[in-house]
């Protein structure tokens, strides 16, 4: 019996999800005749991760995808080691990426490490641990 009720309900959310559709592609039509909008726009695919249309969730995210914008964290020397292997810093090359990281609040870390990773700069092997601990802190 309870079986037929969730058929049943399926069936009406599907008629009602129908008749929103419809509703909406008639709107969109009626728009489109008086000139007030140039094409019936298309839906938009959720995304199943973060969007990065908000600060929240895109500060927080080191997924280079959620943004394409670099920002700079007055570490504009840093891009002199664009392309060079994590393990092949320096002693002093390591000391100019721990300056940055220190000097950085704990909330600045995620977007400063995309940022990086945007301008094809790796971190250095040696901080790696530190860097994604203190991201990893700041979102507990």
């Amino acid at each position: 019996m309870i079986i037929h009720y969730l058929i049943g309900g399926l069936i009406a959310l599907g008629i009602v999800a129908a008749l929103l559709g419809y509703v909406r592609n008639r709107k969109f039509e009626r728009m489109l005749e008086r000139g007030e909008i140039a094409e019936i726009p298309e839906a938009e695919e959720i995304p199943e991760a973060c969007c990065g249309k908000h600060e929240v969730c895109e500060r927080d995210s080191l997924l280079a995808a959620v943004s394409k914008k670099i920002e700079y964290y007055e570490d504009e020397d840093l891009d002199r080691y664009r392309g060079i292997s994590g393990e092949a810093y320096g002693e002093e090359a390591v000391s100019e990426f721990q300056e940055v990281l220190y000097t950085l609040r704990d909330t600045e870390v995620a977007g400063w490490l995309r940022s990086l990773q945007l301008r094809g700069i790796e971190l250095p092997d040696s901080l790696k641990d530190e860097a994604f601990l203190i991201v990893g802190e700041h979102r507990i």
